[in-house]
């Protein structure tokens, strides 16, 4: 009997990121489940903050008791789990180019908190942080163009486009706060490094894949999801149907 998955977006994006995940694993007789934090995706509720988010994944964990469920975070979705997976509902974590973060660490200061990780250089990458708008209402917004650069680099155009036109406002909020709970540090963990990242310096991702139990890596784009679904869905059926 396989455990279900539970899927948990990054900023920006809604469970609608995980389609083509989704489908996968319903195929190999999986079931999975997207997440919409709250404010994103078909959520027409408010935005939270990064705790109200962990709330929201708990809400759907309480719905999976006594299932093993794998929990799986994207990007900032890594921190929304780090707090979250701490659930009985939960056997194991999975970090997708994620931020896997320490009690002392927030999504912005990650890489300022370990000597290793601040000496990291972006070697003339794309840098995200020139794709971000802030707005009056306290959320964060992307630049289409440098989005598309940055997120999506080794999607087809089309698939690139789809996605960029889903892309919603971000509550910075979120990034600036550090977990209530570390989840990786009494769960079993698995983290997917994504080589050719340009959103999430791939030598960041190294530093917190040693955090984890076992490490993957992958010559894919911030969007493994998209551009190179089979990949996640493989691995994520091993870790629904692992002994």
């Amino acid at each position: 009997m396989s455990r279900p998955v539970v899927l948990v977006h990054g900023a920006w994006h809604g469970a609608w990121c995980w389609e083509p995940v989704v489908e996968g694993l319903a195929a190999d007789g999986i079931d999975a489940l997207a997440v919409d934090l709250p404010g994103h995706g078909a959520d027409t509720g408010s935005f939270g903050d990064l705790h109200s988010d962990a709330a929201r994944v708990r809400e759907v964990l309480d719905q999976q008791a006594g299932r093993d469920a794998v929990l799986v975070g994207h990007s900032y979705g890594g921190a929304v789990i780090t707090e979250a997976g701490g659930h009985p509902a939960v056997g194991r974590l999975v970090f997708l180019c994620a931020l896997a973060l320490t009690a002392s660490e927030s999504c912005v200061s990650v890489a300022a908190g370990d000597p290793a990780a601040a000496s990291i250089s972006h070697d003339g990458r794309p840098d995200l942080g020139q794709a971000v708008t802030p707005d009056d209402d306290g959320t964060i917004t992307l630049d289409p163009a440098l989005a598309a650069a940055c997120l999506y680099n080794e999607c087809d155009p089309g698939t690139a486009a789809w996605a960029v036109d889903r892309l919603g406002p971000h509550p910075m909020v979120t990034l600036q706060q550090t977990p209530l709970a570390v989840a990786w540090l009494s769960k079993p963990s698995t983290y997917a490094v994504c080589a050719n990242d340009l959103a999430i310096h791939p030598g960041l991702q190294r530093i917190m894949a040693a955090r984890c139990g076992r490490a993957v890596e992958w010559e894919s784009d911030h969007s493994p999801f998209l551009s190179h679904p089979e990949l996640v869905v493989r691995m994520l059926a091993a870790e629904a149907t692992r002994t």
